[in-house]
C-alpha cells in the first residue's frame, strides 16, 4: 500500500473521490516513477510522492513527483505544453539536448516583433549555486499602444514586481504569484498571476520544452526557487560560457540595466 502518496484537495477534486481512493490504495498507484521535476526515480512505497495534475484546455495528465520538488497540485498549461509534456513524460519524441549557458527559447511578444531569449545557467551567490535564467529580447520592447521608439521593458516589469538589481551578489526579492513551471525534468515556462484572481498564464513560455544541465537541475530541486534576471535587448548577448555570463549580468548591473526577482517552481508556495 503506498501510504507516503498525497493527493491534495484540489487534485481529488479535479479526478474525483472515487480515482483519488484507487491512487491511495494502490490500485492505479505507480510502483515506481520518474519524477516530473527531477526526473530521478521515486516509489511511492518508500519515498514521500506527490500527484501532479497537468490540465490542459481539453485534456489532463497525472503525474508523480517526490514531494520535497513539488506537492500534490494543479497546474493549469496550454495544451501545447501538455502535449510536449506527454511525450517528454512517455518518451515519444526525443528529448532536446540539455541547454547549456547561451541558448535561447525564443516566444513571440504579444502586438510586438520581439521574442523574448532565456539562458540558463547557475549564479553563486554566497558561496551557494543558485539556478538562474535571464531574460534578454531581441529588440526594444514598447508600452502596449504604444508606437515610439523607446525601450520600457525593464519599466514593465518593474511595474510587475521586478527589482533593479545593484549587486549580483544578493539573491533578488521573491515575486508574488510568479513561478517557473519545470515538468517532466525540462523547462516549459514562466507563469505570472492570471487576472482576477485566475489561473496563472505564461509570461514566456518554450516552442519546445527546453532541457536543462543536471547541475542546474540539482540546483532547483536543492533551493526549490529559481532567480530570474532581465536586461534590455544588447545588453547580455550568447554567452558561451557561465562566467562570461555572470560578467556580462555583473556589466548591465553597473549600467542600471538588469532587474531581477526570484520564483518558487509552479504551485509552490512563495516566500
Amino acid at each position: 500500500m503506498p501510504r507516503m502518496l498525497d493527493v491534495s484537495l484540489e487534485v481529488r477534486a479535479e479526478i474525483g473521490d472515487e480515482e483519488a481512493d484507487r491512487l491511495l490504495t494502490g490500485d492505479d498507484a505507480p510502483g515506481s516513477y520518474d519524477c516530473t521535476s527531477c526526473r530521478t526515480p521515486g516509489d511511492p512505497e518508500t519515498d514521500p510522492t506527490s500527484t501532479v495534475l497537468f490540465v490542459g484546455e481539453e485534456t489532463a495528465v497525472l503525474a508523480f513527483a517526490h514531494t520535497a520538488c513539488i506537492p500534490s497540485q494543479v497546474v493549469q498549461v496550454s495544451e501545447e505544453q501538455l502535449q510536449g509534456a506527454v511525450r517528454s513524460i512517455t518518451g515519444d519524441s526525443p528529448a532536446p539536448a540539455p541547454e547549456q549557458a547561451g541558448g535561447e527559447g525564443p516566444q513571440s511578444v504579444p502586438g510586438g516583433q520581439a521574442v523574448l531569449g532565456i539562458t540558463s545557467g547557475l549564479v553563486l551567490i554566497a558561496g551557494e549555486l543558485h539556478p538562474a535564467l535571464v531574460v534578454e529580447p531581441t529588440a526594444p520592447i514598447a508600452r502596449p499602444g504604444t508606437t515610439g521608439p523607446g525601450d520600457d521593458f525593464l519599466p514593465l516589469l518593474i511595474e510587475q514586481g521586478f527589482i533593479p538589481v545593484t549587486d549580483t551578489n544578493e539573491v533578488p526579492s521573491p515575486l508574488a504569484g510568479w513561478s517557473v513551471l519545470l515538468a517532466a525534468g525540462q523547462l516549459h515556462a514562466v507563469l505570472q498571476p492570471g487576472t482576477d484572481g485566475g489561473p496563472q498564464v505564461a509570461w514566456w513560455q518554450a516552442h519546445q520544452a527546453l532541457g536543462v544541465t543536471d547541475g542546474w537541475r540539482a540546483a532547483v530541486n536543492k533551493t526549490q526557487r529559481v532567480l530570474i534576471y532581465a536586461a534590455p535587448v544588447g545588453s547580455i548577448g550568447q554567452q558561451p560560457r557561465e562566467d562570461l555570463l555572470r560578467d556580462a549580468l555583473d556589466k548591465a548591473a553597473s549600467n542600471g540595466k538588469l532587474v531581477g526577482a526570484s520564483m518558487p517552481l509552479a504551485g509552490t508556495p512563495g516566500a
